[in-house]
């Protein structure tokens, strides 16, 4: 079917959503723009869906949800007699929606369905997978993206997404549905009164808040500092249950960004709802001139992750996550140990595009310390690895650069209610002792080295960029450079074909799945790691530079910046 026809057959048939002929005929003198919508169908990867909300084959809408349903629907109903999916959804546009389309299908294929009432975060939609012994979770979300984006996250029985040989299994079957004929669904009034649809609600919440509260490593800490905090849910998911626990350890003095407090799709004060980045701070910042807090802290719309800002005299100096996840390893390691509650071999996970400073700490304390790829799925792998072996309680903390963090076991996936609760525990421990959290990471600099870190992204857009980005990867894996920005490079990964090479031919196999990742080791402990993202249509560089103090280390991540730039462009 060309893409005109596609076109023409949307007209005539996307009538059960209001919003989608009218957006249709918007665009229909627009050649280039039905060329995006049509060109392709929006893939089902490993991460669901994600895309722009809005009519055609290539965007987030009901038909597109519905037919990936459909398609986990034949997965599940292939592999198991009866089937339970649980459903979690945020505050993004058409979330809500989307998650009741969800449940319609499931319900039209005989599957049964535990959906929240209201919308919950991640790590919650991770936990009731386990908790209800579900097959599946669906959690709708586009996490960090701009308010256009709208996605579709796929969860195993074991919590965590969907690992490669599942999502390939639900893709197939996807690609047999179509999608306005082939898609089963049932009343969703009805499915609710028969019992295949259950509304899952406060209880269930209330027993995840439980087991985050089992991970308090000094209780009583918050209840008897002055820690001043404030927090901000970016419009988000995060609101409720972040305050619900800072409540419940003891935090008294917790002010929330009024405008971002209460669930917004349209994100109106932060339109690029990302811890990650500044930008989303700018209301919080503005409040921390009345309030004067000691801690920002901000999670993501569907509170998976968090970032925070650190009071500096009259300033506030944010982290990035590979800091905050390295004083949460030190925090959680060094009291463990004081207290004698740290257990015999501990293990920490953590990906490999994640800080080496890391790797020394966990060395200090005498943990073993797990690599995994990019995802925070690996990490919620080797959790239930522990789990199934008989030792979960080895498992100290699993985190990633990109400001996701998981304490404890009761999730799969990084977990921003937990993290929150920690990071403002760990605050009111060092203040108790005259400390800032600036002053831990200058000691863990002297002790272990300087290590600073930069992502570098570079976009392609567009119907040709799918096509940019594996050309770039095919060019840098048959001419890999021998140096980048003067520093000789002294080993080359290529973790699609699970072989290190060192500069001088030696070959070692990589023991992880394949994916498409190259890693560069430099000179002078620095590195370069190259990926396309899972989610967005950009390739990252993830720069590591070292050195004897910060302002050098800066200088030599600036010239690995500049360099990977320019890789990054290549033809």
């Amino acid at each position: 079917m060309t893409v005109a026809e596609k076109y023409a057959l949307w007209l005539s048939r996307a009538v059960d959503d209001p919003d989608l002929i009218p957006d249709l005929k918007a665009i229909a003198d627009d050649d280039n723009e039905i060329n995006e919508r049509f060109y392709r169908e929006l893939e089902f990867g490993t991460a669901g869906l994600r895309g722009v909300i809005g009519a055609g084959d290539n965007r987030m809408n009901i038909y597109t949800v519905r037919k990936a349903t459909q398609g986990l629907a034949d997965y599940l109903n292939n592999r198991y007699e009866t089937a339970r999916v649980a459903i979690c959804f945020d505050s993004r546009i058409k979330s809500d929606l989307f998650a009741r389309e969800a449940a319609r299908v499931l319900a039209g294929n005989g599957i049964a369905v535990s959906l929240f009432e209201e919308l919950q975060p991640v790590p919650v939609l991770s936990f009731a997978v386990r908790e209800l012994q579900c097959q599946a979770g669906v959690m709708v979300t586009a996490s960090h993206n701009p308010a256009k984006y709208n996605g579709y996250k796929c969860y195993g029985s074991e919590g965590f997404q969907m690992t490669d040989d599942d999502a390939n299994a639900v893709t197939d079957c996807i690609r047999r549905v179509d999608m306005f004929d082939g898609v089963k669904s049932a009343d969703f009034d009805t499915s609710v009164q028969n019992g295949t649809i259950t509304m899952v609600g406060a209880d269930l919440v209330a027993k995840y808040l439980d087991r985050i509260a089992e991970q308090q490593i000094n209780p009583g800490v918050c209840a008897k500092g002055g820690l001043k905090v404030i927090y901000t849910p970016l419009n988000g998911a995060g609101n409720k249950p972040v305050r619900a626990i800072l409540d419940r350890i003891g935090l008294a003095q917790v002010t929330v960004v009024p405008q971002q407090e209460l669930p917004d799709g349209n994100f109106p004060t932060a339109p690029y709802p990302n811890p990650e980045i500044r930008q989303a701070f700018t209301c919080a910042l503005e409040l921390a001139k009345t309030v004067k807090p000691d801690l920002l802290l901000a999670t993501d719309p569907d509170c998976d992750r968090v970032g925070i800002a650190v009071r500096q005299d009259d300033d506030y100096v944010l982290l990035t996550g590979n800091e905050t996840g390295c004083l949460l390893l030190e925090y959680i390691l060094s009291c463990r140990r004081a207290n004698g509650t740290l257990p015999e071999a501990p293990v920490v996970v953590k990906t490999i595009v994640t800080s080496d400073l890391a790797t020394r700490i966990a060395e200090k304390y005498g943990c073993e310390m797990r690599e995994v790829l990019t995802g925070f799925k690996y990490i919620g792998e080797q959790i239930g690895e522990l789990e199934a072996a008989g030792h979960p309680e080895r498992y100290q903390l699993g985190f990633e650069e990109s400001y996701g963090y998981l304490a404890g076991t009761h999730a799969r996936d990084k977990d921003a209610v937990v993290a929150s609760m920690l990071i403002c525990e760990m605050a009111a421990y060092y203040a108790d002792r005259g400390q800032s959290l600036l002053d831990i990471l200058r000691r863990l600099s002297e002790e272990h080295g300087v290590y600073c870190h930069k992502l570098v992204n570079v976009q392609f857009e567009g119907a040709q960029g799918m096509v940019a980005m594996d050309n770039l990867m095919t060019f840098l894996r048959e001419t890999p450079p021998t140096e980048i920005a003067g520093l000789k490079v002294l080993g080359t990964a290529d973790y699609q074909r699970s072989e290190r090479r060192t500069a001088d031919g030696e070959i070692k196999t990589i023991n992880l799945p394949k994916s498409n990742v190259l890693s560069y080791e430099l000179e002078n402990h620095a590195g370069l790691i190259v990926r396309p993202s899972g989610t967005e249509p950009k390739v990252k560089g993830y720069v590591t530079a070292t050195g004897d103090t910060p302002e050098k280390a800066a200088e030599v991540a600036a010239l690995l910046v500049a360099a990977t730039e320019a890789l990054l462009s290549a033809k």
